[in-house]
């Protein structure tokens, strides 16, 4: 098993920035992917950027740009800092954990941007 706990989303608004966190604790494989997804009320929930063990990344084509992802490893911690942020935006973002195994979720935590 692999916990996941998120911290640091909130209530901010247009233009500004949010720093989320994910620390995952538990059975955790050396090679795996962490990333953060998002859901709106109503809508699917979408991958908002990834990055494996080793560093690679990926972007949702709506992020690029505003949003970087990164890890550390030795904390088993990944962390999306979020600028330029706008109301399209506004979601509950959830980390994932997966090893090609296994997949896990965190519990979410709400990012709300005002106009």
């Amino acid at each position: 098993q692999v916990q996941l706990v998120e911290s640091g989303g909130g209530l901010v608004q247009a233009g500004g920035s949010l720093r989320l966190s994910c620390a995952a604790s538990g059975s955790i494989f050396s090679i795996n992917t962490m990333g953060w997804y998002r859901q709106a009320p109503g809508k699917q929930r979408e991958l908002v950027a990834a990055i494996t063990s080793g560093g690679s990344t990926a972007y949702a084509d709506s992020v690029k740009g505003r949003f970087t992802i990164s890890r550390d490893n030795a904390k088993n911690t990944v962390y999306l800092r979020m600028n330029s942020l706008k109301p399209e935006d506004t979601a509950v973002y959830y980390c994932n954990y997966g090893d090609g195994r296994r997949g896990y979720w965190g519990q979410g935590t709400q990012v709300t941007v005002s106009s």
